[in-house]
């Protein structure tokens, strides 16, 4: 990460790793709270939390794609991180259409999504 950022990882970076702790902070909440959303998934089936769970994915989705706009301004274009963005944006307009029939209560949307298991109950 500190690359990105223009700052030697050779060297002490401690000054420089400073200026960009905050995007790190943010960089690991972004990636938490879809394995805590995972965790919720498999423990509630509550109508709140379909609806956060929504929210939450098409958030995800508007923020690939805007990453994925972003990428395509840098230069050159690192076409690996391009593909990356088109996979992750794809996959977040899937989870979309799930979380929205999930949402709405479909019974089939909610067996994709929660499978019946014997001993689940």
């Amino acid at each position: 990460m500190p690359l990105f950022h223009g700052l030697d990882v050779a060297d002490s970076h401690a000054q420089g790793m400073a200026e960009i702790v905050p995007i790190l902070w943010l960089m690991l909440g972004f990636f938490i709270l879809p394995m805590f959303a995972i965790v919720a998934t498999i423990f509630t089936n509550s109508t709140s939390y379909r609806r956060i769970h929504f929210g939450l994915t098409v958030i995800y989705t508007l923020l690939n794609f805007a990453h994925l706009l972003a990428d395509l301004m840098v230069q050159p274009i690192a076409w690996y991180q391009i593909l990356l963005m088109v996979i992750l944006f794809l996959i977040g307009i899937l989870l979309n259409l799930v979380g929205f029939q999930w949402m709405k209560g479909s019974k089939k949307a909610r067996e994709r999504v929660l499978p019946s298991h014997p001993s689940l109950g």
